[in-house]
Protein backbone atom coordinates (compact mmCIF):
# COMPACT_ATOMS: atom_id res chain seq x y z
CA UNK A 1 0.00 0.00 0.00
CA UNK A 2 1.22 3.57 -1.07
CA UNK A 3 1.58 5.96 1.82
CA UNK A 4 0.01 9.14 1.49
CA UNK A 5 3.93 11.07 0.82
CA UNK A 6 4.10 13.58 -2.07
CA UNK A 7 8.03 13.10 -2.86
CA UNK A 8 9.75 16.41 -3.48
CA UNK A 9 12.10 15.93 -6.22
CA UNK A 10 14.17 18.35 -5.94
CA UNK A 11 17.45 17.93 -7.92
CA UNK A 12 18.75 19.95 -11.16
CA UNK A 13 19.94 16.34 -12.47
CA UNK A 14 17.54 14.43 -14.50
CA UNK A 15 19.01 11.24 -14.14
CA UNK A 16 19.47 11.47 -10.49
CA UNK A 17 15.47 12.33 -10.27
CA UNK A 18 14.52 9.46 -12.24
CA UNK A 19 16.70 7.01 -9.75
CA UNK A 20 15.01 8.88 -7.08
CA UNK A 21 11.21 7.98 -9.26
CA UNK A 22 12.29 4.68 -9.24
CA UNK A 23 13.32 4.15 -5.77
CA UNK A 24 10.45 4.76 -4.40
CA UNK A 25 7.95 3.88 -6.78
CA UNK A 26 5.31 1.56 -4.88
CA UNK A 27 6.22 3.45 -1.57
CA UNK A 28 4.85 7.32 -2.53
CA UNK A 29 1.70 8.22 -3.76
CA UNK A 30 2.52 11.60 -5.71
CA UNK A 31 6.07 12.73 -7.11
CA UNK A 32 6.31 16.81 -6.62
CA UNK A 33 8.15 18.12 -9.39
CA UNK A 34 8.83 22.43 -8.79
CA UNK A 35 9.91 24.79 -10.35
CA UNK A 36 14.05 25.05 -10.22
CA UNK A 37 12.97 21.02 -12.23
CA UNK A 38 10.51 22.95 -14.66
CA UNK A 39 12.75 25.66 -15.47
CA UNK A 40 15.15 23.56 -16.03
CA UNK A 41 13.73 20.23 -18.19
CA UNK A 42 10.61 21.72 -18.89
CA UNK A 43 7.73 19.98 -19.99
CA UNK A 44 9.87 17.24 -21.66
CA UNK A 45 11.60 16.41 -18.12
CA UNK A 46 8.00 16.61 -16.61
CA UNK A 47 6.94 13.76 -19.14
CA UNK A 48 10.21 11.70 -18.47
CA UNK A 49 9.52 11.68 -14.76
CA UNK A 50 5.84 10.45 -15.61
CA UNK A 51 6.93 7.49 -17.62
CA UNK A 52 9.05 6.37 -15.33
CA UNK A 53 6.66 4.80 -12.83
CA UNK A 54 2.89 4.72 -11.99
CA UNK A 55 2.53 7.75 -9.58
CA UNK A 56 0.62 10.83 -10.02
CA UNK A 57 2.19 14.43 -10.48
CA UNK A 58 2.00 16.81 -8.36
CA UNK A 59 3.20 20.09 -10.45
CA UNK A 60 3.93 22.53 -7.97
CA UNK A 61 4.67 25.91 -10.22
CA UNK A 62 2.45 28.41 -8.05
CA UNK A 63 1.10 30.40 -10.31
CA UNK A 64 0.53 33.77 -9.51
CA UNK A 65 -0.23 36.63 -12.23
CA UNK A 66 -3.57 38.23 -13.42
CA UNK A 67 -5.80 35.72 -14.53
CA UNK A 68 -5.68 36.00 -18.44
CA UNK A 69 -1.77 35.18 -18.22
CA UNK A 70 -2.54 32.47 -15.62
CA UNK A 71 -5.35 30.91 -17.44
CA UNK A 72 -2.58 30.27 -20.74
CA UNK A 73 0.21 29.04 -18.58
CA UNK A 74 -2.49 26.28 -16.98
CA UNK A 75 -3.28 25.66 -20.80
CA UNK A 76 0.28 25.46 -21.67
CA UNK A 77 0.78 22.41 -18.89
CA UNK A 78 -2.46 20.68 -20.10
CA UNK A 79 -0.64 18.02 -22.09
CA UNK A 80 1.32 17.10 -19.00
CA UNK A 81 -2.03 15.73 -17.15
CA UNK A 82 -1.12 16.78 -13.76
CA UNK A 83 -3.11 15.66 -10.74
CA UNK A 84 -2.06 18.69 -9.05
CA UNK A 85 -1.14 22.09 -10.21
CA UNK A 86 -0.39 24.87 -7.46
CA UNK A 87 -1.00 28.65 -7.53
CA UNK A 88 -1.03 31.21 -5.07
CA UNK A 89 -4.42 31.60 -3.29
CA UNK A 90 -3.33 35.26 -2.92
CA UNK A 91 -4.18 35.58 -6.81
CA UNK A 92 -7.85 36.04 -6.04
CA UNK A 93 -10.44 34.15 -6.81
CA UNK A 94 -10.68 35.61 -10.37
CA UNK A 95 -7.36 34.15 -11.10
CA UNK A 96 -7.52 30.56 -9.26
CA UNK A 97 -10.78 30.18 -11.33
CA UNK A 98 -8.93 31.45 -14.57
CA UNK A 99 -6.91 28.26 -13.66
CA UNK A 100 -9.49 25.50 -12.97
CA UNK A 101 -11.62 26.76 -16.15
CA UNK A 102 -8.23 25.65 -18.44
CA UNK A 103 -7.28 22.35 -16.37
CA UNK A 104 -10.87 20.89 -15.91
CA UNK A 105 -9.39 17.81 -15.08
CA UNK A 106 -6.44 18.44 -13.05
CA UNK A 107 -6.97 19.46 -9.24
CA UNK A 108 -5.99 23.63 -9.65
CA UNK A 109 -4.27 23.70 -5.47
CA UNK A 110 -4.67 26.71 -3.36
CA UNK A 111 -1.35 28.00 -1.80
CA UNK A 112 -2.07 29.28 1.35
CA UNK A 113 1.08 30.67 3.78
CA UNK A 114 4.19 29.06 2.75
CA UNK A 115 5.47 27.25 5.44
CA UNK A 116 9.16 28.99 5.36
CA UNK A 117 7.33 32.20 6.77
CA UNK A 118 7.35 32.72 10.48
CA UNK A 119 5.21 34.85 12.49
CA UNK A 120 6.56 38.21 12.17
CA UNK A 121 7.24 37.22 8.28
CA UNK A 122 3.50 36.95 7.75
CA UNK A 123 3.05 40.65 9.39
CA UNK A 124 5.86 42.35 7.65
CA UNK A 125 4.32 41.01 4.28
CA UNK A 126 1.34 43.22 5.44
CA UNK A 127 -1.54 40.47 6.04
CA UNK A 128 -3.79 41.84 8.83
CA UNK A 129 -3.91 38.64 10.41
CA UNK A 130 -1.57 36.12 11.97
CA UNK A 131 -1.00 33.13 9.85
CA UNK A 132 -3.81 30.68 11.13
CA UNK A 133 -6.26 33.04 9.81
CA UNK A 134 -4.46 34.61 7.20
CA UNK A 135 -4.15 30.64 5.81
CA UNK A 136 -7.77 29.94 6.44
CA UNK A 137 -9.26 33.39 4.62
CA UNK A 138 -6.85 31.91 1.35
CA UNK A 139 -8.25 28.64 1.70
CA UNK A 140 -11.56 29.88 1.36
CA UNK A 141 -10.73 32.38 -1.71
CA UNK A 142 -9.04 29.00 -3.04
CA UNK A 143 -12.19 27.19 -2.72
CA UNK A 144 -14.55 29.35 -3.91
CA UNK A 145 -12.48 30.04 -7.12
CA UNK A 146 -13.10 26.60 -7.69
CA UNK A 147 -9.64 24.97 -5.99
CA UNK A 148 -10.12 21.34 -5.06
CA UNK A 149 -6.80 21.04 -2.69
CA UNK A 150 -5.10 23.25 -0.74
CA UNK A 151 -1.54 23.41 0.32
CA UNK A 152 -0.82 24.73 4.39
CA UNK A 153 1.12 24.29 7.20
CA UNK A 154 0.91 21.68 9.37
CA UNK A 155 -0.11 24.13 12.02
CA UNK A 156 -3.27 25.25 9.84
CA UNK A 157 -4.39 21.37 9.15
CA UNK A 158 -7.55 21.31 11.72
CA UNK A 159 -8.78 24.67 11.22
CA UNK A 160 -8.90 24.83 7.43
CA UNK A 161 -10.71 21.29 7.34
CA UNK A 162 -12.83 22.75 9.42
CA UNK A 163 -13.67 25.95 7.13
CA UNK A 164 -13.46 24.04 3.56
CA UNK A 165 -14.84 20.68 4.67
CA UNK A 166 -13.78 16.94 3.74
CA UNK A 167 -14.30 17.01 -0.23
CA UNK A 168 -11.19 19.27 0.06
CA UNK A 169 -7.42 17.57 -0.31
CA UNK A 170 -5.36 18.95 2.15
CA UNK A 171 -1.45 18.50 1.04
CA UNK A 172 1.02 19.69 3.74
CA UNK A 173 5.08 20.48 3.59
CA UNK A 174 6.95 21.63 6.68
CA UNK A 175 7.00 17.95 8.02
CA UNK A 176 9.75 16.40 10.05
CA UNK A 177 9.69 12.51 10.36
CA UNK A 178 10.70 11.69 14.20
CA UNK A 179 14.17 11.41 13.78
CA UNK A 180 14.92 13.87 11.19
CA UNK A 181 16.62 17.15 12.72
CA UNK A 182 14.89 20.58 12.04
CA UNK A 183 18.17 21.95 9.62
CA UNK A 184 16.04 23.12 6.87
CA UNK A 185 14.22 26.26 6.09
CA UNK A 186 10.44 25.22 6.79
CA UNK A 187 9.21 27.12 10.21
CA UNK A 188 6.15 25.93 10.93
CA UNK A 189 6.53 22.12 11.28
CA UNK A 190 4.85 18.64 12.50
CA UNK A 191 5.59 14.74 12.19
CA UNK A 192 4.04 13.35 9.21
CA UNK A 193 1.46 11.03 11.43
CA UNK A 194 0.15 14.30 13.59
CA UNK A 195 -0.53 15.92 9.79
CA UNK A 196 -2.15 13.44 8.70
CA UNK A 197 -3.99 12.80 12.16
CA UNK A 198 -4.75 16.12 12.01
CA UNK A 199 -6.54 16.02 8.77
CA UNK A 200 -4.07 16.42 5.73
CA UNK A 201 -4.57 13.99 2.73
CA UNK A 202 -1.21 13.94 2.05
CA UNK A 203 2.25 15.43 3.69
CA UNK A 204 5.27 16.52 1.34
CA UNK A 205 8.45 14.65 2.09
CA UNK A 206 11.84 15.85 0.25
CA UNK A 207 15.22 15.95 1.99
CA UNK A 208 14.68 13.17 4.75
CA UNK A 209 13.77 10.71 2.03
CA UNK A 210 16.38 12.35 -0.98
CA UNK A 211 19.62 12.39 0.90
CA UNK A 212 19.49 8.77 1.78
CA UNK A 213 20.49 8.46 -2.00
CA UNK A 214 24.17 9.09 -1.25
CA UNK A 215 24.18 5.65 0.15
CA UNK A 216 22.37 4.23 -2.73
CA UNK A 217 19.08 3.38 -4.33
CA UNK A 218 18.43 0.69 -1.77
CA UNK A 219 19.05 3.07 1.17
CA UNK A 220 16.93 5.45 -0.47
CA UNK A 221 13.89 3.37 -0.58
CA UNK A 222 14.44 1.61 2.85
CA UNK A 223 13.92 5.14 4.40
CA UNK A 224 11.35 6.09 2.44
CA UNK A 225 9.35 2.43 4.04
CA UNK A 226 10.36 3.51 7.26
CA UNK A 227 8.77 6.80 7.18
CA UNK A 228 5.70 5.24 5.65
CA UNK A 229 5.38 2.92 8.23
CA UNK A 230 5.91 5.92 10.48
CA UNK A 231 2.58 7.48 9.02
CA UNK A 232 0.53 3.88 8.52
CA UNK A 233 1.29 2.22 11.60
Amino acid sequence: MKAPIVLAVDTPDLAIAKQWVKATDGVVSVIKLGLEFFLTFGSAGVLEIAHECETDIFLDLKLHDIPHTVSGAAKAVANLAPRFLTVHASGGQGMVRAAVEALPKTSVTGVTILTSLSETDVSEIGFKSQALDSAVGLARVAVSGGARAIVCSPLEISAIRAAVGGDITIITPGVRPLDTAGSDDQMRTMTPRAAIEAGADFVVIGRPITQSFSNGAAAMRERAIEIAEQILQ
